[in-house]
């Protein structure tokens, strides 16, 4: 069923793709067990705060957990039984009509999320403004890399706190119609952000249709405030999506040691995933992860470390004793600019989340310095890599075409293979071909101006931007955007934290 603002952009697309090959399994039962039991430990003894959130309160004291001021305890077992009406997959809409199928073998990737700075090699590191957030917005509405418009692509520091929520509702509604987040900085700006929703999808569309996620973290460890309860507990309720993901960096919001760590986050996620199907039984979530090192010696956060990518493993496996869709790995990096350091961090954080089984990618393009900064020559480095991802994942075929019996027997031996007719038929499909990497001989990329990655990527992203055409909106459907932005902007005044 197509949305109220139904429209065809133009621009390449690309299927989801689907993993074609296995899930890698770190862990045998027995361990797998002994992380289960941890997290049911520590939500049995230990316990998570609820903090100035009575009806989450009520809602899991009617449950059966054991309330106690803020302090939620759970049996074992009993936080996991909670989460079973939760959807092991589900559908997201754009407003063109698209289908993004979210949890089963299909992997969506996402921009980076958060980052107030944005980067690039013309102006260097700077806040970011609206403009920022709208060129990222039509970048990712641009590549066929990415399937999901993301949330706050990076923070727009020129608009109000209060009101900037808007702004970024009505960029992806207004400049992509691929699947978005909204705001989650207070439960007042979720529903304004579900609001706007249903003006571009209708409210009867939205009821039975998931159209836009909140991206809900944990206050780790084991807390949650009444702002992230608060929005999950809206998105949940107009039966829209929440992706669940604790934020632990261990040694500050858990301890060092991982196992510990990985049980503490699968308690953390449960609870979130209990509070929503307690809201609404069968709200689509996705189970989420950040779970990362730091330097024990500075305290600054690390990315790509092995740990963290065994981390990752296990977590795959945690989510699909769940049997829930899962969110993990990314092209993190805490390098503050696109060089080495940022694409093997980059590259073994996001490796290890294919690996682990991730269906949702968050942080998929231009993440730098830990995400304080939105890199725009970063994005496009990574959204090359996310196009070779799609190649990856799609595994081999093997069969008679692709096994080329009829080429071996045309060109026979010491032969070149190149003018044979079964290169003909598959030249253009047998590989994938970057966008960015630069094959050429030496001499000729000296002619070329001997341009490093960092420099053509910088080219590409100007390029795009220039070739960028939003896609339709009806007129009466933007208008009536534009008139609930104003009416809500004129309730309140300025705010600036």
């Amino acid at each position: 069923m197509a949305s109220r603002g139904s429209a065809r952009g133009t621009y390449r697309e690309a299927i989801v793709p689907r993993r074609q090959s296995p899930t890698y399994e770190l862990l045998g039962e027995l361990e797998l067990g002994r992380l289960e039991a941890h997290a049911d430990w520590i939500l049995d003894e230990i316990g998570v705060e609820f903090r100035g959130d009575e009806e989450s309160l009520e809602l899991f004291r009617s449950a059966g957990a054991r309330v106690d001021g803020e302090r939620v305890r759970f049996d074992p077992g009993h936080a996991q039984h909670l989460c079973t009406t939760a959807p092991s997959q589900f559908t997201l809409h754009g407003r063109d009509g698209r289908k993004v199928p979210i949890g089963g073998d299909h992997v969506v990737f996402l921009p980076a999320y958060g980052p107030p700075f944005v980067t690039d090699l013309d102006e260097g590191r700077r806040y970011a403004t609206l403009a920022d957030f709208e060129n990222f917005v039509k970048l990712t509405w641009m590549t066929p890399w990415l399937h999901h418009s993301g949330g706050t692509v990076c923070e727009p520091v020129d608009v109000p706190v209060n009101k900037r929520h808007l702004d970024m509702v009505y960029a992806h509604l207004r400049y992509s119609a691929k699947p978005f987040m909204g705001s989650v900085t207070s439960a007042a700006r979720a529903e304004d952000s579900i609001e706007m929703a249903r003006i571009v999808f209708g409210c009867e569309f939205m009821e039975t249709n998931c159209v836009i996620q909140g991206n809900i973290n944990v206050n780790s460890p084991l807390v949650w405030d009444d702002v992230m309860s608060g929005a999950l507990k809206a998105y949940a309720r107009a039966n829209q999506g929440c992706v669940i993901s604790p934020f632990i960096i261990g040694g500050a919001m858990g301890p060092v040691t991982m196992p510990a760590l990985i049980a503490q986050a699968h308690a953390e996620a449960m609870t979130g995933i209990a509070l929503s199907q307690l809201v609404r039984p069968g709200a689509p979530v996705i189970y989420g992860n950040f779970l990362t090192t730091m330097n024990l010696k500075s305290g600054a956060p690390t990315f790509g470390t092995a740990e963290s990518t065994l981390a990752t493993y296990a977590i795959g496996q945690l989510a699909r004793k769940l049997g829930l869709p899962l969110r993990c790995g990314a092209h993190y990096t805490a390098s503050k600019t696109a060089d080495g350091q940022a694409m093997q961090e980059s590259a073994d954080a996001m490796s290890s989340g294919i690996l682990a089984g991730t269906n949702y990618v968050i942080h998929a393009a231009g993440w730098l310095e830990g995400g304080l900064s939105m890199g725009y020559e970063k994005f496009v480095m990574d959204l090359d890599r996310c196009g070779m991802l799609h190649r990856q994942l799609a595994g081999l075929t093997i069969d008679d075409e692709s096994l080329a019996a009829d080429a071996y027997r045309e060109a026979g031996p010491g032969n070149a293979y190149l003018g044979t007719r079964h290169t003909m038929r598959n030249f253009e499909t047998a590989n994938h071909e970057s966008d960015l990497a630069d094959t050429n001989s030496f001499e000729q990329w000296t002619e070329d101006g001997a341009l490093d990655l960092q420099q053509r990527a910088n080219a590409r992203w100007k390029q795009m931007l220039a070739a960028y055409e939003p896609p339709p909106i009806d007129d009466s459907i933007d208008r009536e955007l534009l008139a609930f932005m104003d009416e809500r902007r004129a309730s309140m005044p300025d705010a600036w934290y």
